[in-house]
């Protein structure tokens, strides 16, 4: 008995959904970001005013000073939304866990010299308190900003800056034989010790700030580029000369971030300045204003961390104006 069996094509009757289409066209396939962020946020028929602000809608595009013609031009370079997101962050834990073991199996940190563990416990450690901030501005940013395109990547954001704030406090661990006696001290050093007052005052005023997208401006440009860049990349070479390379396996995760991190950044305060010439005036207003807030909290924690920490400082200050420079932060 001879059986034939063919193949039949069943060719989808819609490519895409209804707000892609309206968007693009009915036959216009979509990538699964864009079914993921594109005009998910509703806009119609909300139920109430919130409690807190009457004046506003639930969802509401005046809760920032800046204007956009569509909100949704705010698209990720990196295309992340929460599936492809959280097995790219997955892989990476993994390869972090992994250093950690190989490290901590190996007894590796004993090899690091006295001086360089006092460093790391000086001036990474209370770090997990500028991490914490950073985490409470994005999820702030996602709370009030305007689009899901924007919204959905600053609660990625949020959660990366949670995941710093653990690494950071897994270095400390691993450093003090599991002693938590060093978080103790980290959290001291940060609410008392004199040199981190300065971060730690910028810190506490982005808390507060009311316009999402001078947040956004605030903390993920104008500190985070000075933060990270005096303490994940200068401090962590000074590191490395001292004896203590073992200590950039630990930090892998957050020296990668920074850099793929900072291409969401850039773009979304590039697509702002690009819209309009009062967005521009506005983003280089707050970016100079938060520079230079930064720029004063910063320096004392330099000239304490380098012999030539003014020096240093002035190169991590250009590098960030160049970086500004280009997506119209600065003049």
């Amino acid at each position: 008995m001879h059986i034939d069996i063919k193949a039949k094509e069943v060719k989808p009757i819609r490519h895409t959904y209804s707000h892609i289409a309206r968007r693009f066209g009915e036959d216009r396939p979509a990538t699964r970001y864009q079914e993921a962020v594109l005009d998910l946020q509703p806009v119609d028929n909300f139920h109430y005013r919130p409690t807190w602000q009457p004046d506003k809608e639930l969802y509401d595009p005046t809760r920032t000073a800046i204007t956009m013609e569509d909100w949704y031009k705010f698209l990720d370079p990196r295309q992340f939304y929460y599936g492809n997101y959280t097995m790219a962050r997955a892989a990476q834990q993994a390869s972090a866990d992994k250093n950690f073991e190989f490290v901590e199996k190996r007894n590796l940190l004993a090899l690091v010299p006295a001086a360089a563990k006092e460093t790391i416990v000086d001036f990474i450690v209370p770090l997990r308190h500028y991490e914490w901030g950073a985490n409470m501005n994005n999820y702030q940013i996602c709370a009030m900003g305007y689009g899901a395109s924007i919204t959905s990547a600053a609660a990625m954001h949020g959660s990366d800056r949670l995941g710093n704030a653990q690494y950071i406090t897994r270095i400390a661990l691993a450093l003090s034989d599991n002693d938590p006696a060093i978080l103790d001290t980290g959290l001291s050093d940060w609410t008392d010790k004199d040199v981190w007052q300065g971060l730690r005052k910028v810190v506490e005023d982005s808390l507060v700030v009311d316009d999402w997208f001078e947040l956004f401006v605030a903390q993920n440009l104008a500190m985070d580029g000075i933060v990270h860049e005096l303490f994940f990349e200068h401090l962590e070479q000074k590191l490395n000369e001292s004896g203590a390379a073992t200590y950039s396996m630990l930090t892998e995760f957050i020296v990668n971030w920074k850099t793929e991190a900072s291409r969401w950044v850039d773009s979304q305060i590039a697509i702002a300045v690009e819209e309009n010439a009062a967005n521009a005036a506005l983003v280089k207003g707050w970016y100079k204003k938060w520079f230079e807030a930064a720029q004063r909290a910063v320096a004392p924690l330099a000239d304490a961390a380098f012999d030539n920490g003014s020096e240093v400082m002035a190169n991590v200050t250009r590098t960030l104006e160049v970086r500004a420079a280009k997506v119209g932060a600065a003049a």
